[in-house]
């Protein structure tokens, strides 16, 4: 390892530190709308997508998939939101029940080790960008300047 090398490795481990120090803490939230129909208003796909997730992502102390009644993103079905006490919040849309569910699962993963649950944008698979909906700061993100909580 060279010099120059080893500057930037260790600025990049500083930045890996610093986001675990924010990573979300406590339970991970997995709300899978279930009165999702199909794009063209017939079938009902939510709970497909609701018992797929769950059986992906299972329950524990870190992770639970839950069923909502309605995310209101009716035109951009099967929607998911993931969000814990401390971390941002995201909501999908346009998820398919294969694609959408392993997505998903990778994505927790990396939420849970993010800083405020932040994914960065090129850890999220390709149908998570194209179905993002909405990304809601933490509650105790700082009214003042917007920032990172202090």
């Amino acid at each position: 390892m060279d010099r120059e090398n080893a500057g930037r490795e260790s600025a990049d481990m500083a930045l890996v530190e610093a986001a675990r120090v924010h990573a979300p803490s406590g339970l991970t939230l997995v709300s899978v709308c279930i009165t999702c129909k199909s794009a063209d208003g017939g079938a009902v796909v939510g709970p497909d997508m609701f018992e797929s997730v769950k059986a992906a992502l299972g329950s524990s102390d870190r992770v639970q998939v839950r069923p909502v009644q309605c995310l209101s993103v009716c035109k951009r079905p099967a929607t998911v939101a993931v969000t814990s006490a401390d971390g941002y919040t995201f909501l999908f849309g346009d998820l398919q029940t294969e694609s959408g569910t392993a997505a998903l699962v990778s994505f927790v993963k990396s939420y849970q080790n993010s800083g405020y649950g932040l994914v960065p944008w090129r850890e999220r698979a390709e149908v998570l960008r194209k179905g993002m909906v909405a990304r809601v700061p933490p509650m105790r993100w700082s009214p003042d300047d917007g920032g990172a909580p202090k």
